[in-house]
């Protein structure tokens, strides 16, 4: 599961610099997807010594963080028709909630996968 960790950490790491670099480095807030991505990072340390923990924690970061990024996802339409004022933030915050719907998903298909091994192994074995 770390791999899942640090694979979607490193992805977000990566949109929030590109977005950070597109806003010519006039907005800090092109970087939260790079701090959710420390985050995830984070969880996977905490996955490396405690594999449930590190899911669990990845998976209520993830949610808390698609809870954060959905304002701005709603505003999808608005950018389409130019009536928005912060272009940039609304598209990283749609490719960060994109990834995070993603990663939550593979998250709790690992944690059910784990589950089932732990509850019957002979029938994994």
């Amino acid at each position: 599961m770390s791999r899942i960790h640090i694979t979607f950490g490193i992805i977000l790491i990566i949109a929030g610099g590109a977005a950070y670099a597109v806003t010519e480095f006039a907005s800090w807030t092109a970087l939260i997807p790079a701090f959710l991505g420390l985050a995830l990072t984070a969880c996977a340390l905490v996955g490396m010594i405690h594999r449930i923990l590190g899911g669990v924690l990845g998976l209520a970061v993830a949610l808390i963080e698609l809870a954060g990024t959905a304002a701005n996802v709603i505003e999808l339409g608005s950018l389409l028709s130019d009536d928005i004022a912060r272009p940039a933030a609304v598209i990283t915050s749609t490719i960060g909630f994109i990834f995070l719907a993603l990663y939550a998903a593979l998250i709790i298909r690992s944690m059910v996968i784990t589950a089932r091994e732990q509850r019957n192994p002979a029938k994994f074995a």
